[in-house]
């Protein structure tokens, strides 16, 4: 049973609600982990503003062309990209783009939740710090007192070494992300992000303000916001074009499959406009957020994936009030994370609804409980099957564990071979009055975009997808 434009499906409230669940979407580690960890690890100023120009010279327009997709195609991502094709007059089998980033999302989520297991670990160690700062009547201590550095960045070496903890984890974020998804679009999603993202924005707006009283913000402004061109390599350049693609969560078909829900009238331009503004304006403050802190105690900004995990919880050891920002920090953390594994199993769910015809619980049930599966055996590549390469005769994953082969898998070559099809289909392929009709841009900022997905965005990607491939080409 595959759905059809005319089939009666689920839709959001009002565009407020879909701009929330996409900045949700959008909003992830990606953001607040990532963001931070490529700026620090690639000199700061020049990386971030060219972050900048890729977010609304690439990412804006892919963004809205995914936007159009769902709003045009009324199904999930296979059967909107079909119905599209079939308007155009156009093949049907560009549908199996939409086949390949809903198996991306499936892939995603299932070791994106073992990452948000670690940092549910930090939520619990952090509250029970600020719960022993309660009773001990000083609230306003530092976070971990009494614990040196190595001692504090051990804790994640640990985790790693204890498969039933980060399995605890898994299966409680896993748990989280199919109960939401499985109660549906107005009653699951809609509600998770209504409540969810203003909660967010709160913690991040107040954390950035702690950050700047408390640390040293000029430093990190400097830092930040003051390029040195020098710096601007082509690996870094490849590094914010791939940032900025993963950042608004482009080719794995979960902004079509969200866009498929809203209602008829919506201006898509000016709300994929607001959704890659507040995208990009979150990845700034969570710099804002974290730099801050980071230099006030002279730590190193280039700290790498650590920053989050080992870097900033020592930080917190020696800032005021650290035991209470730490937890809220972890916390707002958790928040994007949970939003952002939501609208990806809604994906592979979306496709069992429409093109299997099964029921929205049984759906969310198969791909939850694969995804979990799946993420097993990633936690386990800490452990007990560390040693293990699952693409080791592949010389670009010949060194990586379960986990970063199924992110590097995924990130260097489903995510922009899905963004690049996605360009070519509504750059080259798409009908132009429909796209004129359903998008309702005026005539130039049409023909901007319609430039941009046909010729700069198809040219931007390639080079992220080959580069990926052949890293050897960057040197």
């Amino acid at each position: 049973m595959v759905a059809t434009a005319a089939s009666p499906r689920e839709g959001w409230s009002s565009r407020s609600a879909f701009i929330l669940a996409a900045i949700g979407a959008a909003v992830g580690l990606g953001n607040l982990w990532r963001f931070p960890t490529l700026a620090g690890e690639n000199g700061g100023g020049a990386f971030v503003l060219f972050y900048i120009g890729c977010v609304f010279l690439l990412g804006l327009p892919l963004l809205l062309a995914e936007i159009f997709i769902g709003r045009a195609g009324q199904s999930d991502a296979v059967g909107s990209i079909r119905n599209v094709a079939a308007q155009s007059g156009v093949s049907t089998r560009w549908s199996l783009f939409g086949g390949l980033g809903a198996l991306a999302a499936f892939l995603i989520v299932s070791f994106y939740s073992v990452v948000a297991g670690w940092v549910l670990y930090y939520v619990g160690v952090f509250g029970m710090d600020l719960l022993q700062a309660l009773l001990a009547g000083d609230p306003f201590r530092g976070a971990l007192q009494g614990q040196s550095q190595e001692v504090i960045a051990g804790r994640m070496g640990n985790l790693f070494a204890s498969p039933g903890l980060l399995l605890t984890m898994h299966l409680l974020f896993m748990g989280a992300t199919l109960f939401t998804v499985a109660r549906g679009v107005s009653g699951g999603i809609e509600k998770a992000a209504t409540w969810l993202m203003p909660a967010f924005f709160v913690l991040l707006v107040g954390i950035t303000i702690y950050g700047a009283v408390v640390g040293d913000v000029g430093e990190a402004v400097a830092f930040l916001f003051t390029p040195d061109w020098s710096k601007l390599t082509p690996e870094v350049m490849n590094a914010a074009l791939g940032q900025a693609l993963f950042s608004l969560s482009l080719g794995v078909a979960g902004i079509i499959t969200y866009g498929s829900y809203i209602q008829e009238g919506t201006k898509l331009g000016s709300t994929a406009a607001a959704i890659a503004i507040a995208d990009t304006g979150v990845a700034l403050l969570a710099g804002l957020m974290i730099f801050p802190i980071v230099f006030a105690v002279g730590l190193d900004p280039a700290a790498g994936p650590t920053l989050v995990f080992q870097t900033l919880p020592f930080a917190f050891e020696a800032m005021p009030a650290g035991s209470l920002i730490g937890f809220l920090f972890f916390i707002l953390i958790l928040v994007a994370a949970i939003t952002s594994s939501i609208s990806l199993l809604e994906v592979p769910t979306a496709w069992g609804v429409g093109e299997m015809g099964w029921s929205r619980h049984k759906s969310a049930l198969i791909f939850g409980a694969g995804a979990f599966a799946i993420g097993v055996f990633c936690l386990l590549g800490y452990n007990v099957l560390a040693d293990v390469r699952p693409l080791g005769f592949w010389s670009i994953f010949a060194e990586t564990d379960i986990l970063d082969t199924v992110d590097g898998f995924t990130g260097k070559i489903m995510l922009p071979l899905g963004a690049l099809l996605a360009s070519l289909f509504i750059g080259w392929r798409a009908d132009r009055r429909l796209l004129e009709t359903t998008t309702g841009l005026s005539n130039g900022m049409f023909m901007v975009w319609r430039f941009l997905l046909a010729w700069v965005c198809p040219l931007a990607v390639t080079i992220i997808l080959v580069t990926g491939l052949f890293p050897s080409l960057l040197g």
